[in-house]
Parts: C-alpha cells; structure tokens; sequence
C-alpha cells in the first residue's frame, strides 16, 4: 500500500436527513454491503455514530451521524476515493424537513 493522502485530499461530505441516527447506519449498511459494483466495501468497525468500510486496496469510507435538534441527523461521509459512493449513498436519504421544531411534550 502506498503512503496515506494528505488530509487536504480527502473528501468531507455532509447531508441533513429526517431519519433518525440509527436509520441512517442501517441504510449506510444496506447501501455499501449489498451494491453489486466495481468498488466493494466491507464493513470494518462500527460504533453508536459511526460505521467504517474497507475497499479495495484498503480504501476507507467512514459514515458519521449526530442527532439534529430532534428534527432529523447530520450525516457526514469522509473518503479519499469513494466520494462518488457516498454522494450516491447520500442520495438515498430523505431530507431534514426545514422549519420543524422540536418534539418539547415529553
């Protein structure tokens, strides 16, 4: 394996989405470990906010989530080459509906 990238050439993406953090992680598993393509990840760690994919030649995806104000999550995808899966990946996800205010009942 050659020398990792510097971190200016690693791409950050972010997306805003009304599923909750779990919902987001199970789609990003569904999404990397079921698609058929030229560019297999497989999934190398996971926690409560995150997941990590392995692809070929040991690229990494990371997958990053954190509760938005009880209106959705953040979502952020980090990459050296994958950043067309994960835009894709991004893709899938509904939007965070704007201007809806927090669930204060409880």
């Amino acid at each position: 394996m050659g020398a990792p990238l510097p971190p200016g050439r690693r791409t950050l993406q972010h997306a805003r989405t009304s599923l909750a953090p779990g919902e987001v992680l199970a789609a990003a598993k569904q999404f990397f470990l079921r698609r058929n393509t030229i560019y297999p990840a497989f999934l190398e760690q996971q926690g409560p906010t995150y997941l990590t994919f392995r692809g070929p030649g040991g690229e990494e995806v990371v997958i990053g989530v954190a509760g938005d104000a009880g209106v959705g999550t953040s979502v952020t995808g980090s990459t050296y080459l994958f950043d067309g899966q994960v835009a894709r990946f991004f893709s899938t996800l509904p939007p965070r509906l704007e201007g809806v205010a927090p669930d204060t009942s409880a």
